[in-house]
């Protein structure tokens, strides 16, 4: 049974053009998505929660990413740390009960992890995170792609320790918005995507005590349930969303060559032969995808041991779908005509927002780079 009603995500439709066009946070949709409990539908039932599984949610993120793929990516990252602290209390971290009954009690959860120009996302930060001698970390940095920048109440982030006598370490934690330490810059102004209002985030010592600190671990590829907790939720729910804007844009070229005319055949573009095949290579690449999302959810959520197997597998879900879902769009533009390309077309906007899937982590470069490195070896030097 779905967890989202159909009457909310309509209603969430119907809002979308509006916050693309006007560049701002989406505030009515977070207010009902909170009201219908999906702050916490992630969270086990122990911990207050709805007790919704990996494989689950994934499916209301696909369906919410239809409606509205902004508002869909930005909860995702919630989510997203939702999912993290699942996985780190599975495997016996039990800090990760602290975000659990965040979400239960009502927190949104921002992702501040990524920043300028460093292609070692999670393997290693550019930020500092500075001890304070009693077990906490000051953190020091710029971090961009921060969704939901002017809605959390949590943020998840990380920097590196260059103090700590046993070499650099990777500091995750979790801070809380009333503890300041941080400035939020006005520059999100992009091509797509633009209902997340995913701001740069200046953290100029925002404080976390021992407490929020879920892990200190080397940097570099690891199997750590902090590191891969982020990383496995991040790919699959991040595929399962930008789904969604592949599936919607199926439903939208149908709906419109139903009704488009073609003045020389004197009928609908449906009865055209190679609109329709545009359509159904499209529908077919979309059918795919679902099956890889699910099996690997399934297979995640089950804690299957693959090793570090793991990441470029995960990768590869990830990049499947946003190539999927982009290649489904361009289908749908074809079979749709030139009107697809005016703004006040919902094509264009799902043109718009399938882009960011290309380079969000991970991009093709290090999926085939750590497929080629677990299939051969690292190269020779």
């Amino acid at each position: 049974m779905a967890f989202l009603k159909d009457d909310l995500l309509g209603r969430i439709h119907e809002r979308a053009a509006k916050y693309d066009s006007e560049n701002t946070f989406p505030w009515e949709d977070y207010e009902e998505l909170k009201e219908a409990g999906y702050y916490k539908a992630f969270v086990p039932e122990e911990y207050g929660g709805h007790g919704l599984t990996l494989p689950e949610i994934a499916k209301e993120q696909t369906r919410l990413a239809k409606a509205a793929p902004g508002t869909a990516l930005g909860i995702n990252m919630h989510q997203i740390i939702v999912g993290l602290g699942r996985h780190m209390v599975a495997r016996g971290n039990k800090k990760g009960e602290q975000i659990l009954r965040g979400a239960a009690a009502g927190d949104l959860y921002g992702f501040g992890i990524s920043e300028p120009a460093n292609d070692r996302v999670l393997f290693g930060s550019i930020s500092e995170a500075r001890p304070d001698g009693e077990g906490g970390y000051s953190f020091h940095g710029t971090k961009v792609f921060t969704s939901l920048a002017p809605a959390w109440t949590k943020l998840m982030t990380y920097g590196q320790d260059n103090e700590s006598e046993d070499g650099p370490k990777s500091v995750f934690a979790i801070l809380d918005r009333e503890g300041g330490g941080f400035k939020i810059l006005d520059d999100w102004d992009t091509l797509g995507m633009r209902a997340t209002q995913s701001n740069s985030t200046i953290l100029e010592g925002a404080h976390a005590d021992e407490d929020a600190i879920l892990t200190r671990v080397d940097p570099g590829a690891s199997l750590d349930p902090v590191v891969l907790g982020i990383y496995g939720n991040f790919e699959i729910l991040l595929a399962a969303t930008y789904a969604g804007i592949g599936d919607r844009a199926v439903e939208v070229a149908v709906e419109t060559v139903k009704k488009r005319k073609s003045v020389m055949n004197e009928t609908t573009y449906s009865n055209d032969q190679d609109i329709r095949r545009i359509i159904a290579t499209a529908a077919v690449e979309m059918d795919g995808i679902h099956a890889h999302i699910d099996h690997i959810a399934t297979a995640f959520e089950n804690m299957e041991d693959r090793g570090f197997g793991w990441l470029p597998q995960l990768s590869a879900v990830k990049h499947r779908s946003a190539e999927a879902s982009l290649f489904s769009v361009q289908q749908a533009v074809r079979a749709s005509g030139g009107s697809s390309y005016y703004n006040s077309k919902e094509l264009s906007r799902l043109y718009r927002d399938v882009v960011a899937g290309l380079f969000q982590p991970s991009d093709a470069e290090s999926l085939y780079a750590g497929w080629a490195n677990m299939l051969l070896g690292p190269i020779e030097k």
